[in-house]
Formats: C-alpha cells, sequence, structure tokens
C-alpha cells in the first residue's frame, strides 16, 4: 500500500523489524519540538461579551468543564508538525491560539489567485480563510495533506462542501460572531437614509450648504421588516423596537417574536407594510434574486431596502430603476453579486456593468461588505474559529462543523495513560462499523459514537491497552478498509 501523504511520519515495521514509530524533528516556529496538546486550561483566551466581561470563551470552557482528572496530552498520530496557512488578514486572536499549540502557521494578508493557490496548499494540513478565498474542488484535490478548513466568517459558500466533505476534510465557520456588529450597521444606515445624511454630507464636502427637512423623517413609529429572523435579524429586532419602530419579519419556519414584532405568513405582506425592508438571508436558490422588479414594485411608496446579506439577493439593476423612478426613497448595500478579491479601485463596470449606473444614485449608502468588519466582531471570530480547529486537530472532535456529522467524546485524562483516540470516516454504507469493530477487537473500546451526514458518516472511538508500538499496525488495518475516507488515530 503507498505511503499517504498524511502518514509519511509513520515506520511500518517491514521484514520482522521490532514495531517501532518514529516521527521528524518539528519545524515549529518556536524552534524546538512540540506536539500539540489537547485544549486545557492554560491556553484559554479571554472572550470579551457584548456586556464587556472578560472571561473563558464559552467554547473552550464547554470543553473543560466536565473533566475528572487532568487533561491527557494527546498527539496527532501522522502530523508531528502540522502546517497551518491563513489568508485574507485573519485577526491576531487567532493566530496567537494557533501559534500557541507550537503548529507551524504562515499567514498572508490578502487571498491568492487560484493557480497560487493550489501551489501554496500542497503540503498545508489546516487551511483558514475568510470570503474571498475559492475553495473549489480543483483547488482541495491538490490539497493532499488537508484535513480541516476554518472559515473565519459567516459564509461558506466559498468552500466547496460536499467535494470536502468527501475527501474527510471538515469545515468549520463562525455563524454568529459578529451578528452585533452587522445589526448595529444597519441601525446607523436606516437613520441615515431617513435622514439623508450621506447626500447632505457629499454636497458640504463638496462645498454646497443645502439645509432642508422635505423628505427626512424620525424613524420613531415607522415599520421594519426583517426578512430572515436569524441571529442578526432577531437582534436587530431588538435594537429597532428599543429606537420607538414597529416591527415585522418574514421567515420561511415559524419562530418566537422578540419583544412585540411579528411575524408575517409571507413576503408579499411585509413587502406591502415596512417602510424600511432589510434582508438577511443566506445564499441559497431560493434566495438569489429573492428582490427583483415584482417585489421592489410590491413595496411602499418612498419605502427604503438595505441588503447585508448575500450579493445576489437583490436584483440590482431593477433597484437601478426602482430609485431612479421615485417609487424606492433610498437604499444601502454591503453585498454585490461580484466583489474584488482586495481592496482598490475595482468598483467599475469592469466588476459588475451596472456599478457606474449605481454609484450615481442618490441617497444611496455602498460599503464594500463590512457587515462584520469591527474589531469586535473579528476578535471573536478569530477566538470561535481557531479553537475549533484546534480541537479539530487535538481531539478529533467536530461540533460546529458544518459539513460533518457533529461528533464529540469527552477528553481522555492521564489516568487512562494507554489510551487511544480512533477516527474514522468513512463511505456511509452498511457493514462498516462491523469491520471496523473487528480491527479495535483487540483492544477494549471504552467508548464510541458514530453519527453519518448523507454519505459520510464519522467514527470516533477510545480504546484502552494500546502500546505504542501497536499504534501503526492499527492505523494500517483501518486504512485497508474499502470504505475508508480518512484514518486519525491520536494517543
Amino acid at each position: 500500500m503507498p505511503v499517504s501523504a498524511l502518514t509519511e511520519n509513520i515506520k511500518i515495521p517491514q521484514n520482522g523489524e521490532p514495531a517501532a514509530l518514529t516521527r521528524s524533528v518539528s519545524r515549529s516556529q518556536t524552534g524546538t519540538s512540540q506536539v500539540s496538546t489537547s485544549p486545557t486550561e492554560h491556553f484559554r483566551r479571554p472572550s470579551m461579551s457584548s456586556y464587556g466581561h472578560e472571561g473563558p470563551s464559552p467554547i473552550m470552557r464547554r470543553m473543560t468543564t466536565h473533566q475528572t482528572g487532568v487533561p491527557k496530552q494527546l498527539k496527532p498520530f501522522r502530523e508531528q508538525d502540522i502546517k497551518i496557512l491563513l489568508l485574507e488578514n485573519v485577526n491576531i486572536t487567532g493566530i496567537e491560539i494557533l501559534k500557541g499549540q507550537g503548529y507551524q502557521v504562515e499567514t498572508l494578508k490578502s487571498s491568492l489567485p487560484e493557480d497560487q493557490l493550489i501551489e501554496k496548499i500542497k503540503d498545508v494540513h489546516v487551511l483558514g480563510i475568510r470570503s474571498k478565498t475559492k475553495l473549489t474542488s480543483r483547488v482541495l484535490a491538490s490539497a493532499r495533506n488537508l484535513i480541516v478548513i476554518g472559515c473565519f466568517c459567516i459564509g461558506t459558500n466559498q468552500v466547496d462542501l460536499k467535494y470536502a466533505a468527501s475527501h474527510g476534510i471538515c469545515v468549520f465557520n463562525s455563524p454568529f460572531s459578529n451578528s452585533r456588529s452587522v445589526a448595529e450597521l444597519i441601525i446607523g444606515e436606516i437613520i441615515a437614509l431617513a435622514r439623508q445624511f450621506t447626500d447632505r454630507s457629499n454636497e458640504l464636502h463638496q462645498g454646497t450648504w443645502n439645509k432642508v427637512s422635505a423628505r427626512c423623517w424620525e424613524i420613531r413609529g415607522k415599520t421594519l421588516g426583517i426578512v430572515g429572523y436569524g441571529h442578526i435579524g432577531s437582534q436587530l429586532s431588538v435594537l429597532a423596537e428599543s429606537m420607538g419602530m414597529d416591527v415585522i419579519y418574514y421567515d420561511v419556519v415559524n419562530l418566537m417574536a422578540m419583544g412585540t414584532s411579528r411575524q408575517v405568513p409571507t413576503l408579499t405582506a411585509l413587502l406591502e407594510r415596512a417602510d424600511f425592508v432589510t434582508l438577511h438571508v443566506p445564499e441559497l436558490p431560493e434566495t438569489t434574486g429573492m428582490i427583483g422588479a415584482e417585489q421592489l414594485a410590491q413595496m411602499k411608496q418612498g419605502a427604503y431596502l438595505l441588503n447585508a446579506s448575500r450579493g445576489h439577493v437583490v436584483d440590482i439593476p431593477a433597484l437601478i430603476q426602482a430609485m431612479r423612478e421615485g417609487h424606492i426613497a433610498g437604499a444601502a448595500l454591503d453585498v454585490y453579486p461580484s466583489e474584488p478579491a482586495g481592496n482598490g479601485d475595482y468598483f467599475t463596470n469592469d466588476l459588475n456593468p451596472w456599478a457606474n449606473d449605481l454609484r450615481a444614485l442618490k441617497n444611496l449608502i455602498l460599503t464594500p461588505h463590512i457587515g462584520g468588519s469591527t474589531e469586535e466582531a473579528q476578535s471573536a471570530i478569530g477566538i470561535e474559529v481557531a479553537e475549533a480547529l484546534v480541537r479539530y486537530v487535538n481531539e478529533g472532535v467536530t461540533v460546529g462543523a458544518v459539513n460533518m456529522p457533529e461528533v464529540s467524546l469527552r477528553s481522555l485524562t492521564m489516568d487512562e495513560p494507554n489510551h487511544a483516540r480512533v477516527i474514522f470516516v468513512h463511505q456511509n454504507v452498511p457493514g462498516v462499523l462491523r469491520r471496523v469493530n473487528e480491527v479495535l477487537g483487540d483492544h477494549n473500546v471504552d467508548k464510541q459514537m458514530t453519527d453519518s451526514r448523507g454519505d459520510v458518516a464519522y467514527l470516533m472511538a477510545d480504546i484502552s491497552n494500546v502500546r505504542e508500538g501497536e499504534v501503526a499496525q492499527l492505523y494500517n488495518d483501518l486504512e485497508g478498509l474499502k470504505e475508508r475516507i480518512l484514518t486519525r488515530i491520536l494517543y
């Protein structure tokens, strides 16, 4: 059987040699040989809540609360040197957590063109990205060592999740950490649109004094319509009510209302009643073009539209026409169908054919996808995703994964010195568990958990009475199962 790129540090006994395990010398940035350790108290990072209270991250706290003994240091068997590449200027909080594990961490401030990315990730075990990096099947196929991807953002549509899962690559994101930042941005934009702040500011920058009150409004007593009542929508609901707005919302599922807000049965019902319509939906086939010419016509005369969700949700040429006709009094856009890979003078017709027409409109707020771009949000995202990556690399825990079954076992402790953790990702077909347990049969299976998601299943098992010299053969036997996608043994 050819040596896997993920197992190149294992020496399988040959020709009667005694069972032994060799590892290459660590090339971590500390300059000393270090092994990755299980999450323990000494590397916890404080996280800042919305109330300013510092304390351990709730994710890390949840993993360590129920320890019955000193946590055992698990070593990723096959990846003595964990190579991590972080793109797009990931926040320092995440970088520090990963470096604190002794991993090799390389950071870049921007995304990479596809061909450069393919070359760069060939030997990477962990890849961290934000929204600009596109991980297609072609890109992922070149990453022979990749076991996990961390999306330091909300969305994961930039990753081919199905391909990743089918090749044993787990994907994590941070679905909640920037909710408050986006909600606050929308509140600010509602007020700015109602008072025509941006037009008056631009005029005064050009030397024109234009003090007017026509078509400028207070937001108190106005109706806010929220499309998508998830974490952002519900927080926005509370903020808007505190400022005297009436709130209605539409969602495809029935959700409990916050405060005195009310759910309406259809999108049309919301559009016909709301003075301000704000969109907070994921990018799905059902949401592509959700707001087009027909929906804009259903909105009240003089209403306002805000979109901080995904660029394909709004038909922007239809919005341009509706604003030119005066039916829509103003709009705020933070996302677009095509967005530049980096900062610069790129928002032109070369990027989107209607960009120049859009920029010429009055009472229109255009922002460069900054909904979650606050120091607080990026710090929280860095902590949340980095801790998920550490748990996966060191313990195999998939809680919070977006493309794998969510599986977790309690951490091993120093009271269990001869234990190993087996992680086996496999095709979800009958008979696999029986064959896996036949391989594990010479050892006591102390605890085991398995779950499936579509065509992929994920098994974790802690086994006892494992001598270090037996680990390589155990790994080799699991690799030999035809349904195998990925095998890892932590001990």
